[in-house]
Parts: structure tokens; C-alpha cells; sequence
């Protein structure tokens, strides 16, 4: 089967935990068989996303990959031969719709928009934004509490399939821990502004992270965020550096793939963050980052969304809805490394390998 996978690969390069999100998808379904072409719209061919592209696909041996820009040009493949992949193709996974080429679109008979953005997708779409839901045969989303009565994320009256983030093992092989490593994480401390909703407001990573600005001063030992973070914010980063967290740019230790992989190696644990809205909605969402850290045997202090109720936690997954429970969850995790770390590769290998995780979606998409 031959599987189109759309998504943000090299459009904003450096972005190394961004584009293992997507390349998960890609390697997976790889791992399953499958002929897979990756293809990420951008509004104009840069030659440095031309350049990471290259080499992302140099690496990972994808034979199939391209940008794709707004006046047609693509590269390395030219649009001519995407014409001739997506006319042979089975699926389409659009993560937030971003391919909206009718001719690569329209020859696929299973187009699945991939929400890995929960909430905020739906709330804008519902607000009068053009989220780009329309042209797909299916939807699937990582709000892995979609439709349940406590979840405030819109369903739009779509059919959601709901799925964990995969992760491909032999990608991230388990590897020793080290208590003295830090506890780490990834991100950004905004991607946009909050939106309000229902009279609501649902923030950033930021609106988390100030909630937990004592947590180093708690737990003692060492926190390292990897936090793109505007020099304008200079008084949160003043805030959390004054209460104890090591900031890092993640530009600098993060920017490859195998960069972020080093990166999640040489690090004791996770402490995850998600963004307020991901939380407040209660949505269910999980980190395809922590999906990575489990998966290397590193054990995750995650802030609760509502997974729990579909993951196991207590052991190698701690879940944490203050910084009270974030403290303790760091304690337990530094009083019993080996057991949480061996805990951790268990979950992923039981619940996120991308065998099973692709395995099953294939299945509810009707192509598996």
C-alpha cells in the first residue's frame, strides 16, 4: 500500500522533536510494509528547508520526500512525479490539513485529517477559522478523550478516531540511565496566543510552566528546559532561572533528529509540560515526546490531561496535577530509577510501539 504523509518536516528547520512528531508516521508505517512518500507544503522553497530535507531523508533513507510550495515548485521531487505517487496512493495522513494540493488530495481514496493539536484545531474552526477539515474521509486525533462527557474539546459533529502518538522502538533503543542526569524536556514556551472559549481562556506551555516555577527549589538536583523562549519574555526567563531551572536553546542541542534523540538520551527523566489548553480541556492528549523518552527507558513526569485513563501510570509514568504532585512524582522517580526506567521502555513497547499503535489505525481507517 502506498501512503501519502503530510506534515512539518523542514518548513521551519531546527525543529528536531517536531519532525520526529511526523517522522514517526513515516518510519512506521515503513516498518509495516508500506510505500510511503512524505510530503510538507510551504509557502516558498527556502534553500535551508531544502537543505534539511535532504538531509533528514539522506539519513532516515526515505526515498520519498518533498517540500511542495505555494506556486507549485517542489523540491527535491519534482511536482510531476508527486502527481504520479499521490495518483498511485491508498492513504492520506494530513496532520492539521496542511496539504491542500487538490492534485495530490483528490486521487486518494482515504484522506485522514491527523489532529495532533488538540483543542485549539476545534475551538478555531468553531470560532470561524478555516482549519482545512473539509476534503478528508476521516479524521483522527491524539485527544484521546474526544467525546467524553468531561472533555470540552469540540467533536464538530465529525466521527473522530482516536490514537497515542507511535513510536518507532527501533529508533529509540533502550538505553542506561544515569541518576545523575537532569530531568528534561522540549519545547516551546509559546507556539500562539491563548484563545478564550466559552467565557474561558486556554493558554500556552507558559501558562503551565509558571505553576510550576518552584519546582527545583522543591526537589533540589537539576531541571534543563530545552524552551524556545522570545528574549522579550525576559521576565519569565529571569523568574525561572532565578528559581533554579537551566535553560537551553533548543536550536543548539535540539536541532536534528539525532540531535533530539542525544538529547533525550542524556537525560534522567521527563518533566512534561502541556500546554494549559491541552489540560483544561481535559482532552486526553499525550506527548509524542514522552512517547520517545518512555521508549529510551527514561521515565516521565507527566501534567495530566486525562491520559491516565488510558495509560497505565505509578511506574515508569508518573501523572502530576500541581506542583505538589510534580515534586513528589520527581522523588519517586530519583528513590527508584532502574525500577521506573525499566517501567518505562514497558509502556512504550505495550502501548505506543508503532507496530500496534499504525496497526490498529490502519485497521480503523478501513485499510488494514
Amino acid at each position: 500500500m502506498r501512503v501519502l504523509v503530510s506534515g512539518m518536516v523542514a518548513g521551519e528547520p531546527n525543529q528536531g522533536g517536531a519532525a520526529w512528531a511526523v517522522l514517526q508516521y513515516v518510519l512506521g508505517l515503513r516498518r509495516l510494509g508500506h510505500d510511503v512518500v512524505l510530503v510538507e507544503p510551504v509557502e516558498t522553497l527556502q534553500p535551508q528547508s531544502v537543505e534539511y530535507m535532504r538531509a533528514v531523508s539522506a539519513y532516515f533513507g526515505l526515498g520519498q520526500a518533498a517540500l511542495i510550495a505555494a506556486d507549485g515548485e517542489s523540491a527535491p521531487l519534482d511536482r510531476e512525479r508527486l502527481r504520479e505517487l499521490a495518483r498511485g496512493a491508498d492513504l492520506l495522513l494530513n496532520v492539521s490539513g496542511m496539504l491542500e494540493d487538490p492534485e495530490l488530495l483528490e486521487p486518494v481514496p482515504v484522506r485522514a485529517y491527523l489532529d495532533l493539536d488538540p483543542f485549539f484545531n476545534q475551538v478555531w474552526q468553531q470560532q470561524g477559522a478555516e482549519m482545512r477539515f473539509a476534503g478528508h474521509t476521516h479524521f483522527v486525533t491524539v485527544a484521546l478523550e474526544i467525546g467524553a462527557p468531561e472533555c470540552e474539546v469540540p467533536t464538530l459533529g465529525l466521527p473522530w478516531i482516536t490514537s497515542l502518538p507511535p513510536v518507532v522502538l527501533g529508533e529509540w533503543p533502550l538505553s542506561g540511565e544515569d541518576p545523575a542526569h537532569p530531568f528534561t524536556t522540549v519545547g516551546h514556551w509559546r507556539s500562539y496566543g491563548p484563545i478564550e472559549h466559552e467565557g474561558r481562556r486556554y493558554g500556552m506551555r507558559a501558562h503551565s510552566l509558571r505553576s510550576l516555577v518552584a519546582l527545583p527549589e522543591r526537589c533540589g538536583g537539576e531541571f534543563a528546559l530545552a524552551l524556545g523562549i522570545h528574549p522579550g519574555d525576559g521576565g519569565d526567563i529571569a523568574a525561572l532561572e532565578g528559581h533554579g531551572w537551566r535553560l537551553l536553546d533548543p536550536a543548539a542541542v535540539a536541532a536534528t533528529p539525532d540531535s533530539y534523540r542525544r538529547f533525550v538520551l542524556a537525560s534522567q527523566a521527563e518533566l512534561g509540560v502541556a500546554k494549559e489548553g491541552y489540560v483544561r480541556s481535559r482532552s486526553g492528549w499525550f506527548s509524542d515526546r514522552s512517547a520517545c523518552y518512555l521508549a529510551s527507558g527514561r521515565p516521565v513526569v507527566a501534567q495530566e490531561t486525562g491520559f491516565s485513563r488510558h495509560l497505565p501510570t505509578g511506574r515508569g509514568l508518573l501523572a502530576f496535577c500541581d506542583v505538589d504532585e510534580a515534586a513528589a512524582a520527581v522523588e519517586e522517580v530519583r528513590a527508584h530509577p532502574q525500577a521506573h526506567a525499566e517501567a518505562a521502555r514497558q509502556i512504550a513497547e505495550a502501548y505506543l510501539d508503532s507496530d500496534r499503535v499504525l496497526g490498529r489505525l490502519l485497521e480503523e481507517l478501513g485499510i488494514g
